[in-house]
């Protein structure tokens, strides 16, 4: 494979932040800027966010990028995105959003798409006949959390009428990128999978099924034409070419929202070979050669970015997010020094190097916005347990980082069960894996090798960029684990996994003796 010194600029849009990077099409980072974009809490669980807000990070991140004068850019000969995915942006025909985005920690639909998914024998909280029919087309079915854009569509129908009329097409987040960067209307195979209203029974002939629009009330104009990740959008809109200094030819991948980028990222292509990602939220995936569901655990074989693969991936909802809850509103809220420090698990990780492992026997719950997986919760919320006089802010923190790691453990053990195998070495990407001491924490409660991917925060970039590479016909997909390279590996430490495997247990037994509860209360 002879290198050409050709070139992506690549976008990882989180939640919290957007990242412009430059990414040779063989997927070394040159440098990256990030802007942070603002979440908004509504009441009865809503979050949304202002799609202005993201486009406006998206230009500046871009231009501070191009003025370094890093490469010539002659040389940057795509654009490809990652975005967070399962959010809804409703807009107009000329492709103006109408409201705020509604981003994939929204519950407000709830109550609409568990009153689609009833019926008079229920398994897991769904009619049977209606679950039965979803798993079969789609591989899933809507969850009942109300967290899927298909119930955000239908909050907006029964309650918010007048955007619903108004709405052209609803996009998800990274399709909405696309279109301000082209001015067109399209959603990947792998964006609309939460949808849940295409067949993805061939993962090489997805397409919108008539009888799940149907039953759900969806109209099928108001959603996107259908396209791969690695097909080319179009060219880049002059208005964004001219304002942030590239050329006017530079083509637009479709690309792919973040759990698809990040799996591509990590190197982890062939089937049952497996990655954590540790960021706001963290997950466990792996591709597998089949179509299969577990309902109970809400874990399914869904189309991933490579045509005709399927991956399978188990989400829960907060991880880095304990952190920065901590780091913004319980110990430096008043500290504008610290209050959102990017650093934070550089900073954690140094309060915490002398605490015991087990933290004195303290017990953080992560479920800070309620749970996804393995069970799907939207009541339950975060503690800490076993609290004394001689708890300190050190013994928090590092309590957070190891109740984040069991919850991945109680997320792996249902993975592995699915896939019939244990996944061991496991790659770790994201950017809770700068920190040291977590990624070791990892090793120990999960008992497995962790392998961190070279600059893990980078991963979601990385893998947008290695999309656009194939759609551009510089690389293969089997070509990708060759070019990743690793900068840690971390082995478990047998006295270490003794004490978090009975610390484990006492974890379960947390939220098995205190689900109802959380369920009056919340």
């Amino acid at each position: 494979m002879a290198e050409e010194k050709k070139y992506v600029l690549a976008f990882d849009h989180g939640t919290s932040s957007v990242k412009a990077a430059i990414c040779s099409v063989y997927g070394e980072v040159l440098d990256f800027v990030f802007e942070k974009t603002p979440v908004y809490l509504k009441g009865e669980g809503g979050a949304e966010q202002d799609p202005d807000e993201w486009w406006q990070a998206v230009l500046k991140a871009s231009k501070s990028l191009i003025d370094k004068d890093l490469i010539s850019i002659d040389d940057i000969v795509g654009i490809s995105c990652s975005s967070q995915w399962s959010g809804t942006v409703p807009v107009d025909a000329d492709g103006n959003h109408l409201m705020n985005a509604i981003i994939w920690m929204d519950s407000r639909g709830a109550p609409y798409i568990k009153e689609q998914m009833s019926g008079l024998i229920k398994i897991s909280g769904y009619g049977i006949r209606n679950v039965i029919r979803f798993i079969y087309k789609t591989g899933g079915a809507p969850t009942l959390s109300g967290k899927d854009p298909i119930a955000h569509i239908l909050f907006l129908k029964y309650e918010n009428p007048e955007i619903y009329s108004k709405t052209y097409k609803f996009l998800e987040c990274k399709d909405f990128l696309n279109l301000k960067f082209t001015g067109k209307f399209a959603a990947s195979f792998d964006s609309i999978t939460l949808h849940w209203v295409t067949n993805n029974r061939n993962p090489s002939n997805i397409y919108y099924d008539k009888s799940l629009l149907k039953s759900l009330g969806i109209k099928k104009d108001q959603l996107p034409e259908l396209k791969y990740s690695t097909d080319i959008l179009g060219v880049v809109s002059p208005d964004f070419a001219d304002e942030v200094g590239i050329n006017r030819d530079v083509k637009v991948a479709m690309g792919a929202p973040d759990l698809h980028s990040a799996v591509i990222g990590s190197g982890a292509i062939k089937d049952y070979q497996g990655h954590i990602y540790i960021g706001t939220s963290s997950w466990v995936i792996c591709h597998v050669p089949y179509k299969k569901t577990d309902i109970s655990h809400n874990i399914a074989s869904i189309p991933s970015a490579i045509p005709g693969k399927y991956f399978v991936a188990n989400e829960q909802e907060s991880a880095g997010a304990c952190l920065n809850f901590l780091r913004d509103n319980i110990f430096y809220s008043d500290n504008e020094d610290y209050l959102g420090n990017p650093d934070v698990y550089k900073m954690f990780d140094d309060i915490v190097e002398d605490v015991p492992v087990g933290s004195n026997q303290l017990i953080f719950t992560p479920w800070l916005y309620g749970e996804r997986t393995p069970i799907e919760d939207h009541t339950v919320r975060g503690g800490l347990f076993n609290i004394s006089l001689n708890t300190k802010r050190e013994h928090i923190i590092r309590s957070a980082f190891e109740g984040v790691a069991y919850n991945s453990r109680w997320v792996l053990k249902y993975v592995e069960k699915f896939i019939k195998r244990k996944m061991n070495p496991l790659n770790i990407i994201g950017g809770g894996a700068q920190s040291d001491i977590w990624c070791q924490i990892y090793a120990d409660v999960l008992n497995r090798k962790i392998q961190r991917v070279k600059d893990p925060i980078q991963v979601n970039a990385r893998g947008a960029t290695f999309i656009a590479s194939v759609a551009l016909g510089y690389i293969s997909f089997d070509e990708i684990p060759n070019l990743i390279q690793y900068s840690g590996t971390f082995h478990p430490i047998p006295e270490h996994t003794k004490i978090y495997n009975r610390l484990y247990e006492e974890f379960l037994r947390i939220y098995n003796n205190n689900w109802k509860m959380y369920r009056r209360l919340n």
